[in-house]
């Protein structure tokens, strides 16, 4: 049961990093015809998800949130996460990625961790 738990911890951990990388790929498809802004957004909207990510939702951060408030950022910030992967087009990227947290968050929430 222990591995589970780890493996399902690692999984979460891959889920944060794959924002990362859709709000990165948004940001590039949604830029218009700007090469400046495609780059704005897209080297500058994981950056903003990294640092709320760390200064309210990590687990080591002195100013995190408190529940529910945690639990109400973080959907946030998944929920913007989809909506950012489904705005480009890759709406069976956008449910499985969806499906993925929920069955992570489910696990986390049984689990405790």
């Amino acid at each position: 049961m222990e591995s589970l738990k780890l493996l399902n911890l690692g999984l979460r951990f891959l889920l944060e990093l794959c924002i990362l990388v859709i709000f990165g790929y948004w940001g590039f498809k949604t830029g218009g015809n700007s090469t400046v802004m495609k780059f704005l957004l897209g080297i500058g909207s994981p950056i903003l998800f990294a640092v709320v990510w760390g200064i309210f939702l990590a687990p080591k951060s002195s100013m995190q949130l408190g529940e529910p408030w945690k639990f109400l950022m973080e959907l946030i910030v998944f929920g913007f996460a989809g909506w950012a992967l489904y705005s480009t087009g890759k709406i069976n990227l956008t449910i499985a990625f969806g499906v993925i947290y929920l069955l992570n968050k489910i696990l986390m929430i049984i689990w405790r961790q």
